[in-house]
Order: structure tokens, then C-alpha cells, then sequence
């Protein structure tokens, strides 16, 4: 917003000023609970030591690729733990909580539905189906005796494509529902119902016909947990959620146009039907990596959107990266709590935040889908 003179109106500037501080707050809050994560467990590590570390491990890595062969820092008494344990699964939770609210907000805007999500809509559920099938019947999973690694995939890449074609299967479902005549977020949120009772259904089909070692690995595969990630899927995982939210972010403006209708979008040049499917597609494949990888984890990407509507409004420009934000605080926040809540046992994640989302999901319901 801009006069003729080319200014900005003063009560323009703090209105931005507001949701940008909101941002660069929450920024600094999960700096903050990213090093207290991985400072807490069963093992208490200083503080201090942890920043040591990781500074240490950064300089490290970045010598050892300009100068091969140089001497390295003498490893210190907590980065055993720090880099193989504590630091991927913080940074899992992360990649992880970003991905889902990008893909959240971006369901809720491409299909003008508050109560859009991978898992509402039983994108989810549709990868858990196609990782299970990749399991049980490509035999893709194997189950090991131990705690530490009690369920391996052989080959996670078949997996996450499978687990894709399944998230395709259920977003073109949605897509075809939403793009009939008069249908309201009511028949949206019933849809999502149905395809979550499909797949869940064809899930424990599978699993009835499993061995006991396929069964293991499936059901217990299914807990969405942040604690099995190692650094190569960490990798995949967060190049997949990385480019996923440079796109929401380019198609800002286009979500803004469709927040205002389909018509009024079209009147602005905006290809509606062309944004809503690749947006959609975009969202799927974020939901099958990170499902594929750690399993189902319900409710960020419905929670985290109108958390963060409540505080900084609906302007995509703000709404997507504040989002981002507050999915990575939370599911990070809650995978911290997972694992000292009941110590020294270690609750799966998506325990924690089934039990804050669904208050949640019952209190959208009851306010009648106000956005």
C-alpha cells in the first residue's frame, strides 16, 4: 500500500511491522527450543556444550570440504550423542512440523476449506496404506530385535513412491469432490472421513494377512515418531519440504486471489484450476515423504495455520512463513515432551499431538468454519 507520492502510510508500516516481529519471535523461539531439545533426555548436556558442539561439528565439516585432509577437532565427550541421537531428531521434528503446516495452509487456501489437511482429508491416512503395501507386500520393511532399531526399511525410496501414488490417489479424489457444484468444507470434511476409513480399512486388510514380522514393523512403523530419522532420509525429507515451501511462498499471491473466490481470482489472471492442482500435487508429495519416513503424525498442518491466523491474519505473504514457523515450534516442542513426559520410556510424537489436535479439530467444528 502506497500513496501517490510513493510513501507508505504510517498505520500501514506497523500493521506489517506486527506480523513481521511475530515471525522473527517465533524465529527466536525455536533457536531457543532447538538447543533446549537437545540438551534434554536421559542424558542432561549443558547448554553451552551443546552450542560448543555443534559450532565445533559446523567448522569442522566446512574445513574437511575445502581442505580434504586437514585435522579435525578433537571430539568432545557429548557429540556422540549430540550429532547421532539428539541433533537429527530435533532437526526431523523441524523439517518435519514445517512441512505439514505448509501443506496445511496451503490445502485450506487452495480449497478455500478451514478444516483442510493431509490428514483430515485423508492424504495421511492414503500414505500410510501405500507404505504399508510397500512393506507387507513389496517387502520393503524388515523388524530387528533391538530397541535402538527396531524397524528398518530396506529400500525407503520404493516407499516414499508408493506412499506418493496413494497421497496422488487420495488428492484426486479431493479434487474431484471439490470441484463439484455447491460442495461446502461440511461434504469436504465428510469426504476426508470416508477416504480415512478406506485406507485405514485396506491398511488392516494387509496387516490381518502379515506375518508377525511384517505386522510389527507396520504397526508399529505407523506411530509417527521423529526418533527413526537418520541423516540421508533427513536429507531427502527436508530437499522435498524446502522446495515444497519456496513454491507455497512464489504462489502467494495467487493463494490471496483464490481466498477471494474463484471468480474474483480468475478476474485477476489467476489460472485457478492450474494452482489448485499442481498446489495440491505439491502438498501430497510433502505428506508422503515425511509419512513415508516417520510415519503419521496428525493435526499440525490443521492446528498450526489458525494458530497462526489468530495472530498475524490471512495474508499468505505472512501466513506461510509464519506457519512454517509455528510447525516447527510445536512439533518440536511436543517431541521434547514426548520423550521426558513419562522417562525413561519414549512416547511417539504423534501421541502428543493427537491429544492437542483433536480439541482443536472439535472446537473449529463448534465455531461453524469461520476462517
Amino acid at each position: 500500500m502506497h500513496f501517490a507520492d510513493g510513501t507508505v502510510p504510517a498505520d500501514y508500516q506497523a500493521y506489517t511491522r506486527r506480523k513481521y516481529l511475530w515471525i522473527l519471535g517465533g524465529t527466536a523461539l525455536l533457536f531457543v527450543l532447538f538447543i533446549f531439545s537437545i540438551s534434554i533426555g536421559a542424558v542432561n548436556i549443558p547448554a553451552y556444550d551443546v552450542l560448543l558442539s555443534l559450532a565445533n561439528g559446523i567448522v569442522d565439516r566446512i574445513t574437511a570440504f575445502l581442505h580434504p585432509g586437514a585435522a579435525a577437532t578433537v571430539p568432545g565427550k557429548w557429540d556422540l550423542i549430540i550429532w547421532n541421537i539428539r541433533l537429527p531428531q530435533a532437526l526431523a521434528a523441524i523439517v518435519a512440523g514445517v512441512g505439514l503446516s505448509v501443506a496445511g495452509v496451503a490445502m485450506q487456501s487452495i480449497l478455500r476449506n478451514p478444516l483442510g489437511s493431509p490428514f483430515t482429508l485423508g492424504i495421511s491416512n492414503a500414505g500410510a496404506f501405500g507404505a504399508a503395501v510397500s512393506v507387507i507386500v513389496l517387502g520393503t520393511g524388515q523388524m530387528h530385535s533391538t530397541v535402538a532399531d527396531a524397524v528398518t526399511l530396506n529400500n525407503p525410496y520404493l516407499t516414499t513412491i508408493v506412499a506418493f501414488i496413494f497421497c496422488l490417489l487420495a488428492t484426486g479424489v479431493i479434487l474431484l469432490i471439490s470441484r463439484v457444484r455447491g460442495a461446502s468444507p461440511e461434504v469436504m470434511v465428510l469426504a476426508g472421513v470416508a477416504l480415512s476409513s478406506l485406507f485405514t480399512a485396506g491398511t488392516m486388510f494387509l496387516q490381518y494377512f502379515a506375518s508377525d514380522a511384517q505386522l510389527a514393523a507396520v504397526v508399529f512403523w505407523t506411530f509417527g515418531d521423529v526418533g527413526r530419522i537418520n541423516w540421508p532420509e533427513l536429507g531427502i525429507m527436508s530437499f522435498v519440504v524446502v522446495a515444497a515451501t519456496i513454491f507455497f511462498i512464489a504462489n502467494r499471491w495467487n493463494y490471496n486471489s483464490i481466498d477471494a473466490g474463484d471468480e474474483a481470482a480468475k478476474g485477476l489472471g489467476v489460472n485457478v484450476e492450474g494452482v489448485r492442482n499442481i498446489g495440491m500435487i505439491v502438498a501430497a508429495l510433502v505428506s508422503a515423504v515425511i509419512v513415508s519416513f516417520l510415519g503419521v503424525i496428525g493435526f499440525v498442518g490443521l492446528v498450526c495455520p489458525h494458530m497462526v491466523r489468530r495472530l498475524i491474519g490471512d495474508d499468505q505473504r505472512y501466513l506461510i512463513p509464519g506457519s512454517c514457523v509455528m510447525g516447527g515450534v510445536l512439533l518440536l516442542a511436543s517431541d521434547t515432551v514426548a520423550r521426558v513426559i513419562v522417562a525413561p520410556y519414549i512416547l511417539p510424537v504423534a501421541v502428543l499431538t493427537a491429544f492437542m489436535g483433536a480439541p482443536v479439530f472439535i472446537y473449529l467444528l463448534l465455531r461453524g468454519y469461520r476462517r
